[in-house]
């Protein structure tokens, strides 16, 4: 081995959803919005002038931070944008998390956290969420160097009250406290408000799910000021010019957009909830979820092999061969088309 070879860090890196690409496929993987981003975005991307493209973005985003404070009720010195919401976590966790003692997050969460963790040499340790799924709250009651919960949980969809999480940022006052809200507009309870009763809370969102921009990378995070300049603080040390100007141009007009925000996402709660019955009439066993996908198993099926039929079929849905959820699959809510046939696809599979 050359000696050289000692000197690269080596890591087990985040494995993101498949990406096919096949003209009848239905694409049910990577929790993507399955309707177009609001008309105000389109217009704006028609009106884009390539001249511009040559001059630095802003590095702030400012336009998009005054429409954000202006839709959330809050302060614009709350607010840091990241190239999507892994881009702001990966900032937090390298801006907040530097004590000797571990970091928590649950056994079963957004498998990007513990590879951060490791990439940036942060002790973590991981409570295990109960039989069902659920986050218990007194396993984030020990001493500790700072807290990350997903709420909704990604995979399991399940949703945390927005009181548990303030008992846990309340007796975790000396450390930063994460609460990633990626699937928060799909029926969880934000805890956003909270940021002005406690400066040591980081509420991370992003446009990928609810606002259907993944393709853009737009994502922020809501603290107090002195956290956010912590957080600009070590951007700015990395890379200053980090989102382009289309994406803030383009992530202003999804804002101001509102009534197609809530029409979107009020679509995909009514199907989720629908699709999420005709599988228990199946005998799938769903949690009930606050996000835009299913968690689902099914105690007379083997999930790996669905998932490989599903598969065969141009059908595409996310498995983990992990302990503990190796038989459940994540199901993104689709159009209502896409989840007719998924649904007629379990129906015929169940009865082989």
């Amino acid at each position: 081995m050359k000696a050289w070879k000692d000197n690269i860090r080596k890591i087990d890196p985040y494995v993101a959803g498949e990406q096919p690409d096949f003209p009848d496929m239905i694409k049910l993987n990577t929790n993507e919005n399955p309707y177009p981003p609001a008309p105000k975005v389109e217009q704006a991307m028609k009106m884009q002038q390539a001249e511009r493209f040559r001059l630095y973005p802003d590095t702030n985003a400012t336009p998009l931070v005054k429409a954000l404070a202006e839709f959330y009720h809050m302060e614009e010195d709350q607010f840091f944008i990241g190239v999507g919401s892994d881009d702001v976590l990966a900032m937090s966790f390298l801006t907040f998390f530097n004590s000797e003692k571990p970091i928590l997050f649950p056994d079963i969460t957004y498998s990007f956290y513990d590879v951060w963790a490791t990439l940036y040499r942060i002790p973590y340790r991981q409570p295990k969420v109960d039989e069902n799924f659920y986050i218990r709250k007194e396993d984030y009651m020990v001493p500790n160097g700072g807290i990350v919960l997903a709420n909704p949980n990604a995979p399991t969809s399940i949703g945390m009250d927005a009181s548990d999480i303030e008992e846990i940022i309340q007796r975790n006052q000396d450390v930063i406290v994460i609460v990633d809200e990626a699937y928060i507009d799909f029926g969880g309870q934000s805890v956003m408000p909270l940021v002005n009763k406690y400066d040591n809370l980081v509420v991370v969102q992003t446009f990928s799910k609810s606002r259907s921009m993944a393709g853009m990378r737009i994502g922020f995070a809501v603290a107090n000021p002195e956290l956010i300049q912590a957080l600009k603080d070590v951007k700015n040390s990395y890379n200053s010019y980090t989102m382009n100007r289309p994406s803030i141009l383009l992530g202003v007009e999804s804002v101001k957009d509102v009534d197609y925000f809530y029409s979107t996402t009020n679509k995909i709660i009514t199907t989720r909830e629908r699709v999420k019955e005709e599988l228990r009439k199946l005998g799938f066993i769903v949690p009930d979820s606050q996000t835009n996908f299913l968690f689902i198993t099914h105690p007379k099926l083997d999930m790996n092999d669905f998932f490989n039929s599903l598969r065969e079929h141009h059908i595409y849905v996310r498995h983990w061969n992990k302990p503990r959820i190796s038989e459940y699959l994540r199901v993104t809510i689709g159009s209502d088309q896409e989840m007719d046939t998924f649904l007629s696809f379990a129906n015929k599979y169940c009865k082989l």
